[in-house]
């Protein structure tokens, strides 16, 4: 069931940050679970939807794409 969430931060360098999750929680996201072309990153207080899962370290975000992206509307003129 896909959760939206808000990015907490995220190191482009490093290739992974933290999604505020349910209640607040943190739940780690890596570059590899962004949905998208091209170079895969997220900006801090960005808004998403992912697929929140229990991993072995806690809370994980898989499948994490970007809901701004789905509102962007193209002009053609």
């Amino acid at each position: 069931m896909p959760t939206n969430g808000c990015v907490k931060w995220f190191d482009p360098k490093k290739g992974f940050g933290f999604i505020e999750g349910p209640d607040g929680r943190d739940v780690f996201v890596h570059y590899t679970q962004i949905q998208g072309e091209g170079f895969r990153s997220l900006k801090d207080g960005e808004s998403v939807e992912y697929d929140l899962i229990e991993g072995d370290k806690g809370l994980q975000a898989r499948q994490v794409r970007r809901l701004e992206e789905e509102k962007r509307v193209t002009s053609s003129d």
